[in-house]
């Protein structure tokens, strides 16, 4: 039951973590944020591992396992998080969120392709509704949300208005997902079999990393002056973002320790319902809301939800008939 928990805690932390970051790059800028949140988590993991005791396992890993996870960091910390603040700076984090969905099905290629796992009739599925979320999502593009209030003369030149840049955005969550979807496999390769004391060891590799990108990132192209220009208050919003997203994998890691993966992974799907609750309380103005955005999102919730869990797990849950559950028991392999 403490799995559960922590993994809905995980799902609705990374859910704040999109909303807080919203309210920052609306005047702020996508490198600012990543300068200011992906830092913030070395610490946080390296507090985790001293108090599990687990800090010698950043001397224990092989080079291959080391290798992995700083790999692992690049691609979700900087190439996913980039582009997914520059997503929801362009169209908001409600429009992003079914996109970005895809990177469970980049997840599941990868598993497939390189770790062996099999593809199963479920999976196919959740394939399909996975594609179908954003594409109804897509469609809103015509229509942009009204304010929820009318403003002051004063307030529409001082409050930043919401205009989203669709094509842009959806380029930006498309490119976000292939980096959240490949960091998995990556984590996996080199973590399999490990305790969750060392996964939160190889997530101070993966920050460190991270990190140490992003510094070099920032004084090769010269923008270290932006980012010394961040706002204070833009600063609280992007400091707040960082410590959720950090916070967020330090539970997963903890639910994964506790529970079994086929009930982790569903539960933290739920983050994109987190979204548009956390949306609406806090960036209500600067988001799109509609029936038609509710539907597509929670089209790809379902399609991620069945990409998740095993179809033994189905089988359990649901009163199958025999033929059914033995369509639904084949599989295929295509690599290994």
């Amino acid at each position: 039951m403490l799995g559960v928990f922590l993994a809905l805690c995980s799902a609705a932390t990374f859910a704040l973590n999109n909303t807080f970051a919203r309210r920052g790059v609306l005047t702020g800028s996508a490198v600012q944020a990543l300068s200011i949140s992906v830092p913030l988590g070395l610490p946080m993991f390296l507090l985790g591992a001293l108090a599990m005791s687990s800090l010698h396992w950043l001397l224990d890993f092989s080079w291959r396992a080391f290798g992995f996870l700083a790999l692992a960091g690049i691609v979700h910390f900087v190439w996913g998080r980039y582009f997914n603040y520059r997503a929801v700076k362009a169209i908001g984090s409600n429009l992003a969120g079914p996109l970005q969905e895809s990177s469970v099905l980049i997840a599941l290629a990868l598993a497939v392709l390189v770790l062996g796992e099999s593809l199963t009739p479920l999976k196919v599925v959740g394939i399909f509704l996975v594609l179908m979320g954003p594409a109804l999502a897509v469609q809103l593009g015509q229509k942009k949300a009204p304010p929820a209030r009318a403003e002051s003369a004063v307030e529409k030149t001082t409050k930043p208005t919401f205009t989203p840049l669709y094509a842009q955005g959806y380029l930006f969550a498309g490119l976000s997902a292939l980096g959240y979807g490949a960091s998995p496999v990556l984590v996996r390769s080199a973590l399999e079999n490990a305790t969750p004391g060392a996964s939160l060891a190889g997530g101070v590799i993966s920050y460190g990393a991270a990190s140490l990108v992003v510094l070099l990132v920032v004084v090769a192209t010269g923008q270290i002056a932006d980012v010394r220009k961040v706002s204070a208050s833009n600063a609280k919003w992007f400091c707040a973002a960082g410590f959720m997203v950090g916070l967020s994998q330090m539970l997963r890691y903890l639910a994964l320790s506790m529970a079994p993966v086929s009930v982790v992974a569903p539960i933290q799907r739920l983050s994109l319902l987190f979204r548009m609750l956390f949306s609406w309380l806090f960036n209500r103005e600067h988001e799109v809301f509609s029936a038609r955005l509710l539907g597509g999102t929670l089209v790809s919730l379902l399609g991620a939800l069945l990409l998740s869990v095993s179809t033994d797990v189905i089988a359990q849950l649901l009163p199958l008939p025999e033929w059914l559950l033995r369509i639904a028991a084949m599989s295929w392999s295509f690599g290994g």
